[in-house]
């Protein structure tokens, strides 16, 4: 199929802003399209050497005896790494973990591997070729501990332990419990209730830019780290604790990115120890993930089953709400804690349920560690919640759209964060959906006639997800902007680009705030050393958070220049407006004078530009979606295929419209993945990996992708954001699976409660829903 593209924007009535909405060109285009933009991988220092690791071939096994001698003999190899060559200090996987209850649970490099793909060793060589003949020439001798490779089995008593710390028995944390209302009152009180388990599976972020660092020492003791990380204050602080530096010995650089969902906000085991070969050797290092090891030794979703109960009332109504989520975090905590958090709380909003009574489980097993990515931990939560209530329209005798409209969250309810929504962006987005795709109260859109085995049907998936709306965090943007000598401005963040564009709605943000052009601001980003503080780019939050500490920095500077102007002008600063670089008094615009005029060095002006400050710790904010998927069934074969999607989204102000948009449908093609075809599968009795490679997992490709109509409502801007922006970064993944899931239904009469829907799963749920031959009975 090829993807042809329509985008809508419902706009703010009444605005009048220059800057700030429109489609400018993005800041890093030219860089990107001519193949000048430098990644990390692209870097050459003098004398550079290249690092590998040494992965384990089983999946829990304490190692007996390593011996690296022939390895180290081998001309070219600089240096040879084992767990007695490195510090023996805990870390977090996380250097950010979302959660009070995170634990301390890996080492650089252990006496113990816990996961099949494990680094046990590492060597630096000149040339890469030499690096690889090296691993095989380490020998290493594995005392085999016995494994599991499934939650329940993790849970079960006398499980094997994989971790000797946490609160007890394979738990990476205590449990989570959320509880509101009476949950026993519910139940009574309901004419139908449902229970159900549903499950996702372990789809990867797969982004096009494999992990890769490049560590260099000085003759100082100080540590330059190039990274590809969404996190590089957080790599500082992680990287300067374990190896006992102060922040100041550790500079960390990032500058373009090739994307990172989530996934890279991890410091990853690669990097400690490229940092430990540069000091080693004295040399600068690289270190760079092949494409399979971005399975081994990275991130993916957490897979998840959840044990689902709900009671209705015949109207339509939710009465109660039970849930057990049980995330299967890998070998090790990482982001688990966060996640498990998130989701559980996730299931008190989207659909109004008084009562509630959740609990949330996060469990080591020997499988690959699962991390962030889109969507963090609501992915999972929405799809068993939304096709839970596509469900029980269905017993109930309602309309799917007319009963998720009904019970959608609205203006003053409480999120998942326990403030109150600002809006109706839920009901918005579903009410929009619903014109466009001729969705009536009583009945879904008409189907296509069915062509031979093709059987056709509409589905619809909501969701809402936060910006910087995780429990227990408190989260902080900060920003810098200077206004020059000759009227431009420079913003200085801390935010990382991941290729989303990020730092083009910042300078919109920051020349919207001061009047100025879009081309007279510049960005200064990537370099812990210059720019402040950061918490990392995720959450959906830069738009959001860093772009508020932008706007306060940019009214820091505009004061003061203001205040000039008005000298100038012989008029009060709050009659004064600035446009496109000109200030001048309302009313009269003859009377104007430029901002390059105002700013530049004159007598009794003791400094001549202006610098501003901005840091903003956010309020919470949630956006919101209803996706609209239309599918077709081929009944022979299996394969479902997606015909067309329309996603209405509300979002707050949409700060850069053809970025927005760009975001929302790259979160639909992901979403399409996860939901037919992406599965990062391991063998169930020994933990292998099976399909470490873009042959063998697939995913959707660019021809794959069906027509998509992407609406975008401004209806509920958040006070909290910047010009009323919400984030929009997450949302798109997590709506289009439900929606997917209950057009299948629609199409063929089966429901399917686990992602990936294969077409082996298609046919065989065919089969049992075919009545039994009389004849053979």
């Amino acid at each position: 199929m090829n993807a042809s593209v329509g985008k809508e924007r419902q706009a703010i009535a009444g605005d009048d802003l220059a800057v700030v909405g429109k489609p400018v060109k993005r800041r890093d285009l030219l860089e990107k399209v001519t193949g000048a933009a430098c990644y990390v991988g692209d870097l050459q220092l003098p004398g550079m050497l290249y690092g590998k690791t040494l992965r384990s071939n089983v999946a829990h096994a304490r190692i007996a005896r390593i011996d690296a001698s022939r390895a180290r003999a081998l001309p070219g190899v600089k240096a040879v790494l084992t767990h007695e060559d490195v510090p023996r200090v805990l870390h977090y996987g996380s250097p950010h973990p979302r959660s009070a209850s995170c634990t301390k649970d890996q080492y650089i490099l252990d006496t113990k591997v816990r996961y099949w793909g494990e680094g046990v060793a590492v060597v630096a060589a000149t040339t890469e070729e030499i690096a690889e003949q090296a691993l095989a020439l380490i020998e290493v001798e594995y005392q085999a501990l016995p494994a599991v490779f499934d939650t329940d089995a993790a849970l079960a008593a006398g499980a094997p332990l994989i971790h000797d710390v946490g609160p007890g028995g394979n738990l990476v944390q205590p449990p989570v419990r959320v509880q509101r209302g009476d949950i026993e009152r519910g139940f009574a009180e309901a004419d139908l209730v449902l229970e159900a388990v549903y499950e996702t599976g372990r789809p990867t972020p797969a982004y096009m830019e494999p992990n890769v660092c490049v560590a260099q020492w000085d003759a100082n003791g100080k540590l330059t780290m190039w990274s590809s990380t969404q996190t590089a204050f957080m790599v500082r602080g992680a990287l300067a604790e374990v190896l006992g530096l102060p922040l100041n010995h550790v500079r960390v650089l990032v500058d373009h990115m090739g994307g990172g969902f989530g996934a890279k906000q991890d410091l990853f085991q690669h990097e400690f120890l490229c940092a430990l070969l540069a000091r080693h050797t004295r040399k600068p290092v690289k270190m760079e993930f092949t494409r399979k090891e971005t399975f081994l030794g990275g991130r993916s979703r957490h897979p998840c089953r959840i044990r689902l109960k709900q009671g209705f009332k015949r109207d339509g109504t939710i009465t109660a709400r039970q849930a057990r989520l049980v995330y299967d975090s890998g070998a090790y905590g990482s982001h688990g804690p966060g996640v498990t958090n998130v989701g559980t709380a996730s299931l008190t909003s989207l659909y109004r349920c008084d009562n509630v009574d959740l609990e949330g489980l996060c469990v080591y097993t020997n499988n690959p560690i699962a991390g962030a990515f889109r969507g963090y931990g609501v992915v999972q939560a929405y799809w068993a919640l939304d096709l839970q209530i596509d469900e029980a329209a269905e017993k109930l005798g309602l309309d799917a759209l007319a009963m998720k409209a009904k019970n959608a969250v609205r203006e003053g309810d409480i999120a998942p964060s326990n403030h109150p929504i600002v809006g109706h962006g839920l009901e918005d987005c579903i009410r929009r959906g619903a014109a466009e795709v001729g969705w009536t109260a009583t009945a879904r859109p008409p189907k296509r006639p069915a062509n031979g085995a093709l059987r056709h049907g509409w589905g619809l998936g909501c969701e809402m997800h936060g910006s910087s709306a995780y429990p227990g965090i408190q989260e902080q943007g900060n920003a810098i902007v200077k206004l020059n000598e000759d009227g431009s401005a420079t913003l200085l963040t801390g935010a990382a680009g991941l290729g989303t564009g990020a730092h083009t709605a910042l300078a919109q943000i920051v020349a919207e705030e001061l009047g100025l052009k879009f081309d007279d601001v510049s960005v200064v980003h990537g370099d812990t050393d210059v720019v402040p503080w950061d918490i990392g780019a995720f959450a959906s939050h830069t738009t959001f958070m860093v772009g508020r500490a932008a706007q306060m920095a940019a009214q820091q500077v505009k004061a003061p220049m203001l205040a000039r102007a008005a000298a100038r002008l012989e008029a009060p600063a709050e009659a004064l407006r600035v446009r496109e670089g000109v200030v001048s008094v309302a009313g009269q615009p003859q009377r104007c004078i430029s901002v390059r005029e105002v700013m530049m060095p004159a007598r009794g002006i003791p400094s001549a530009h202006l610098v501003g400050h901005g840091s903003y710790t956010p309020t919470k904010s949630y956006s919101f979606a209803a996706h609209f998927v239309e599918v077709a069934v081929d009944t022979e074969t299996g394969l479902v295929e997606v015909l067309q999607v329309v996603p209405v989204h509300e979002f707050g102000r949409v700060i850069h419209p053809v970025a927005a948009a760009g975001q929302i449908e790259g979160g639909i093609q992901q979403g399409i993945g996860h939901t037919l075809t992406e599965d990062y599968l391991v063998d169930a009795q020994t933990g292998r990996s099976l399909n470490a490679s873009f042959v063998d997992y697939k995913m959707p490709l660019s021809l794959d992708m069906p027509p998509v109509r992407t609406i975008m409502l401004e209806t509920a801007p958040d006070p909290g954001g910047p010009y009323g922006a919400k984030g929009i970064g997450e949302d798109p993944i997590i709506a289009v699976g439900p929606a997917i899931a209950n057009a299948v239904h629609d199409a063929i009469g089966v429901r399917f409660r686990a992602f990936p829907i294969t077409p082996e799963k298609v046919l065989a749920a065919l089969d049992a829903a075919r009545p039994a031959n009389p004849a053979t009975a």
